[in-house]
């Protein structure tokens, strides 16, 4: 985190190629924005699809300059880059989530990373993502706010090279709620935020913990309504629902 700053300061002052393209001294050209944010945000979804995964909205498919702009933020430490990210995402949760209610302001809470993760990237992605999408959100007038209160409960493999059922053997049961946060999520409607859809195990095994922290906290013995929205997702997960 110590030199978090110097990389986003550097971002806004010093001329860089384009992140997703890498046109020179370009920061991230027009075509590559477009390609994060020009299109409309569809539904997604994988196959096979996983149990408790509720609905997914993303804003374009993982590849070409979408994949290198990502990679960028996440891996490189591009933290400049979280602003044009935080649109994406936002316009995957109002695609999904509608124009909210002012009395119950939607709460994104973010898939988080590993511990291991966080300190190896100097950043939370994930939740940078998620905050900048909130004040997205609230500037177009939908009541919003970031509730980080997913936590790891137990070590997991890296995910990358894994099919989609040793991603759901991996993933069973490794996500929690902070303590007393099913309280906070019971206040609202729950968005569940992430980077990226590939196989969906993630976003369901977090509406898991969400439902069970909600049922014992609130007392509801029911699992609230919950959405899901990504930057991204896998070019087969989108044309699965074109189809």
């Amino acid at each position: 985190m110590r030199n978090g700053w110097w990389r986003e300061l550097s971002g806004l002052v010093l001329p860089v190629d384009c992140a997703g393209c890498g046109r020179p001294r370009a920061g991230l050209c027009p075509a590559c924005t477009a390609a994060l944010s020009g299109a409309h945000p569809r539904r997604v979804r994988p196959s096979p699809l996983p149990g408790r995964l509720p609905p997914v909205h993303a804003a374009a498919p993982y590849e070409n300059a979408v994949r290198a702009v990502l990679l960028a933020h996440k891996e490189r430490g591009a933290l400049g880059l979280a602003g044009v990210l935080g649109r994406a995402l936002a316009g995957s949760v109002r695609a999904g989530t509608g124009r909210g209610d002012p009395a119950a302001p939607l709460l994104l809470v973010p898939v988080p990373s590993a511990r291991s993760s966080t300190r190896a990237r100097g950043h939370d992605p994930v939740l940078r993502i998620a905050r900048a999408a909130a004040g997205e959100l609230r500037r177009g007038g939908l009541a919003a706010r970031v509730l980080p209160v997913l936590r790891q409960r137990r070590p997991v493999a890296d995910q990358a090279g894994l099919g989609a059922g040793a991603r759901r053997a991996n993933l069973d049961g490794a996500l929690a709620v902070a303590g007393g946060g099913g309280r906070l999520l019971a206040r609202g409607p729950v968005c569940l935020v992430d980077d990226l859809l590939t196989t969906g195990s993630t976003l369901a095994e977090a509406a898991r913990a969400v439902a069970e922290a909600v049922g014992a906290d609130a007392g509801t013995g029911r699992p609230p309504p919950c959405r899901a929205a990504v930057v991204a997702a896998s070019r087969s997960a989108f044309e699965i629902i074109r189809n």
